[in-house]
């Protein structure tokens, strides 16, 4: 599968939403301090620390999760925010204690710069994958009609 920019799509799946979550207040209190949601901060620093990135260390990442130097340069910086905000509050600390640290907001906006570029890479890379004339699904191969503007029916 061609994806423009990373040999790892599927878990940039991961990536991506943990950093939209990161960067959202409303939904870190309305799911993570929610005892009946699977999602909480540990689930998204696994993803975002452990399982599909390293933020403390995300340039090994590029070109497998994180398309550009830029993606790894913000992802160190969300990784530097939480860390520090881990040290104040210490590791065992409940979501409520993380969320509440003066730090946060911190992390949040690193998060949200981060959400937005690595969103708007994604669309970039879609509209190549258009370009390329690749249909949906991705793995699809590339249309081969004359017709300009192919489209999928729903």
């Amino acid at each position: 599968m061609i994806d423009h920019g990373v040999a790892l799509p599927y878990y940039r799946l991961h990536v991506v939403p943990a950093v939209v979550a990161m960067a959202s207040p409303t939904w870190q209190r309305e799911v993570w301090l929610d005892p009946d949601q699977l999602e909480d901060l540990d689930y998204t620093v696994h993803v975002l620390f452990d399982d599909f990135c390293d933020a403390s260390n995300p340039l090994p990442w590029l070109g497998q999760s994180l398309r550009t130097e830029e993606e790894v340069e913000l992802m160190a910086r969300l990784g530097a925010a939480y860390s520090a905000v881990q040290d104040s509050v210490g590791a065992a600390a409940r979501d409520e204690v993380y969320l509440d640290s003066p730090g946060w907001p911190a992390v949040v906006a690193a998060a949200a710069r981060l959400a937005q570029v690595l969103v708007s890479n994604d669309h970039s890379a879609l509209s190549k994958l258009h370009d390329a004339r690749y249909s949906w699904p991705l793995d699809a191969e590339p249309a081969t009609s004359g017709t300009e503007d192919q489209h999928v029916g729903s």
